[in-house]
């Protein structure tokens, strides 16, 4: 099954990768390889992971103070939010 990243998504991801890159020398690189982690166990499991809201789901990262939340859809699982879990809760929604 495929993978698709709302616009938004993505961007919150790169902010978040630089953001660790600047903190500390390789931490962007690790944030980065646990949400590879995190989005291949998504699709291998895409159903194991409760729901946030409606009929998205949501991914708590290891390590990371991040939560990945998706929907599947048909053909393949849309990334709607890579947000810290400390951001507004909802903010994500109107991406829907």
């Amino acid at each position: 099954m495929s993978v698709i990243f709302n616009e938004l998504a993505r961007y919150e991801l790169e902010n978040a990768i630089e953001f660790y890159g600047l903190v500390y020398s390789g931490l962007g690189q690790r944030f980065k390889e646990e949400i590879k982690k995190s989005v291949k166990r998504i699709v291998e499991h895409p159903t194991a992971w409760s729901l946030e809201r409606g009929e998205v789901r949501k991914y708590l990262v290891h390590r990371f103070p991040y939560k990945i939340l998706y929907s599947i859809e048909k053909e393949y699982i849309y990334i709607i939010a890579v947000g810290h879990q400390h951001q507004k809760p909802n903010y994500w929604v109107d991406r829907m």
